[in-house]
């Protein structure tokens, strides 16, 4: 066996009845509390170890948070009730140096989560953790590099947070992009570009999570684990010159009710939060290649003359008259998350712009 296969075995084996020990991977340890060959550690394995040196494969330190795993100086939160839902496991969020990312991240947090903020604005990434960290006073994010649409990338980024904590608990699948425009006029290479971000970058990071979470519940069988893409109103719907984003987003509906069904023999929940418009962040709101700008450019909003024309005529679209924020999005996730009985499940956060029948 290697270490990535180790190492969510043994945040299977720590099973607390919600979630197991942070397992940090080193190349050798000095003093294990146990010894033994791959084969043995299931059955050698005690709760409450600290330490494990496995034959041919190295050494882990085991902790109820990562602090405490890695120099025996916890600072773990108690927090109670329904906000604990994510309190000490591990969540990874993609896109999360920014936008809506960066608001999910900042919310798992405030709930206990350590989090992985992965993006290819991976100093962006770092950066974020840094502050967060110290705010906090404790180890509660990391930053690391993954682009969505590269498959060796996503696979890196998965034995990175492996090898750095044992697992995965919560996956947000948030990176997307978007270009608008009409449908007579699009390039393949812009039509192509979304689509390899918003659905098969939600394919792969899928495929390299599952056998992660998969194992942590194979000691078990009673380890429930969640992967959740955030999706878009627009996948409930059409949107005008918007057709490559949309069918992206509609088609990862499809990934999320296909691989719900799939991977729920191994407790592994598959849901997608579809969330109204983020008005604020950079999707919408930067100046050059922010919506608001190429809804202008491309003549979307008839009428419109202005950037602030496009905004206002959005925001009257809202039944609550403003966007979506990422604490919106995150009690969605969250509840994802605590409701063991939903998967395959569209989510929408949209302030009654989009309704489901």
């Amino acid at each position: 066996m290697k270490a990535i296969e180790v190492a969510p075995l043994l945040r299977g084996l720590t099973f607390d009845g919600e979630k197991g020990d942070i397992v940090v991977f080193k190349e050798t340890l000095e003093k294990a509390e146990l010894n033994c060959t791959a084969e043995e550690l299931a059955a050698k394995f005690k709760p409450g170890m600290c330490s494990v040196s496995v034959d041919g494969v190295g050494g882990f330190l085991l902790g109820e948070d990562y602090d405490d795993a890695v120099n025996g100086t916890s600072n773990v939160r108690k927090i109670t009730g329904r906000a604990a839902v994510v309190n000490n496991k591990v969540a990874v969020v993609t896109g999360g140096a920014q936008g809506f990312g960066e608001g999910i991240v900042r919310e798992l947090i405030k709930n206990g989560a350590l989090v992985f903020i992965a993006d290819m604005n991976v100093e962006g990434a770092k950066k974020l953790a840094a502050s967060l960290n110290a705010e906090a006073g404790r180890t509660d994010a990391f930053g690391v590099a993954v682009n969505v649409a590269d498959e060796d990338s996503v696979k890196a980024m998965i034995d990175e947070i492996v090898l750095t904590v044992g697992g995965i608990d919560l996956f947000v699948s948030n990176a997307g992009v978007l270009k608008a425009g009409s449908v007579k006029e699009m390039t393949l290479k812009d039509f192509k570009f979304v689509t390899d971000v918003n659905y098969i970058g939600f394919f792969l990071c899928t495929k390299h999570t599952a056998p992660v979470m998969a194992a942590m519940n194979k000691p078990t069988s009673n380890y429930f684990t969640d992967i959740v893409t955030i999706s878009s109103k627009s996948a409930l719907e059409g949107s005008n010159k918007n057709g490559a984003y949309a069918g992206s987003k509609f088609g990862s509906v499809g990934l999320v009710q296909s691989f719900a069904k799939e991977l729920v023999t191994d407790n592994i929940k598959v849901n997608t939060v579809c969330p109204g418009n983020f008005f604020d962040g950079p999707l919408w709101s930067d100046p050059e290649r922010g919506l608001f700008t190429q809804y202008l450019n491309t003549g979307k909003v008839p009428g419109a003359k202005t950037v602030a024309d496009v905004r206002r005529f959005y925001e009257k679209q809202v039944p609550m008259n403003r966007g979506c924020f990422g604490d919106d999005v995150t009690k969605a996730i969250l509840y994802a998350v605590e409701q063991k009985y939903e998967t395959g499940q569209a989510i929408p956060v949209t302030g009654g712009q989009v309704m489901l029948n």
